[in-house]
């Protein structure tokens, strides 16, 4: 198999892309990412691996998208503009990035005869609705730019399935966490946020009173969840949309507290305001991906956060 990896220097798209090239099911990796927001530091470990190539390219442009889904025989298609807030300030761009972009891709491996895309969805979908755990036919109404573009993409998806004979695997990720998640600028994630601030010695800002909650899951799972829809040969697990998560409900407060532990510190957070369009709760249903997929998130969030302070920890020491 020989698969192009959009976002591929991004912090999951690249820990995709690790476990593609040591997958032997695959003789090559293409990766397809604009650097906006993912790194040449995301791939430094594979440039010398001679199954890998990088193009740089932006998925706004059509052009870039034909030529990425060139002698390519299946897609992981990561590339995205994240972000709630920045959805917010910016909905134009989220916009253009996620649903035009994602629309370029399915289009361009519609005409190179790719019949296979795994898409990263997003449990922002959810919305409104007020059910706990999050079931995968059971959402409300959007509450940001950013989670009306990902609902776009499971529309296109599902179009494109029953019009063109394609196979759409959408991955609904619940806060993933882990190694390469980039703690710098104004629309980091909490962990990445957290994390530096502990090891820096600084309190960090939880925003409202710290019950809010969230289904945080390591990347690895998300990575394993990715390579099973890739390859997997189960007809009924097609052209669907799971919940890749752990199933358990994690506070911001616990969250906090599990990474002061890991820190070695005991720091206490500044509460700062709500965000505007965020989620009060959140925790998922796991038994549709554990079913058709044969999903199973091996790593706790416990023993996810220890690993993923030790490499914000390796990262500051440079």
């Amino acid at each position: 198999m020989r698969i192009l990896v959009t976002g591929g220097a991004g912090f999951i798209g690249s820990n995709i892309v690790e476990a593609l090239l040591k997958d032997p099911r695959v003789t090559r990796v293409r990766v397809l990412d604009n650097l906006a927001t993912g790194s040449l530091e995301n791939m430094k470990a594979f440039l010398d691996d001679p199954r890998f190539t990088f193009m740089e390219g932006d998925i706004r442009d059509m052009d870039t998208c034909r030529r990425a889904c060139e002698e390519t025989d299946r897609i992981s298609h990561q590339a995205a503009l994240g972000s709630v807030p920045r959805s917010i300030n910016d909905p134009i761009t989220t916009n253009n990035v996620n649903i035009t972009g994602t629309l370029h891709m399915f289009t361009a491996a519609k005409e190179a005869g790719i019949k296979r895309v795994v898409y990263a969805a997003s449990s922002s979908t959810y919305g409104d609705h007020p059910g706990l755990p999050k079931v995968e036919d059971q959402t409300g109404n959007p509450l940001s730019p950013y989670a009306i573009t990902k609902l776009v993409n499971e529309l296109y998806a599902r179009v494109y399935a029953q019009l063109f004979d394609m196979e759409f695997i959408g991955l609904r990720y619940f806060n993933i966490f882990g190694p390469r998640q980039n703690p710098n600028g104004p629309y980091a994630a909490v962990i990445p946020l957290f994390a530096e601030a502990l090891l820096r010695g600084q309190p960090p800002t939880i925003n409202g009173d710290g019950t809010n909650s969230r289904d945080f899951t390591y990347v690895s799972n998300a990575v394993q969840a990715n390579i099973l829809s890739l390859f997997t040969e189960n007809k009924e697990a097609l052209n669907q949309v799971y919940n890749i998560a752990c199933g358990e409900q994690t506070s911001l407060l616990e969250l906090f507290n599990g990474l002061n532990k890991e820190a070695g510190t005991r720091l206490q957070p500044v509460f700062g305001p709500e965000r505007l369009g965020d989620v009060k709760h959140s925790l998922a249903d796991i038994s549709k991906a554990r079913t058709l997929l044969g999903y199973e998130p091996d790593i706790t969030v416990e023993e996810g956060l220890k690993r993923t302070m030790e490499w914000y920890r390796g990262r500051l020491r440079g």
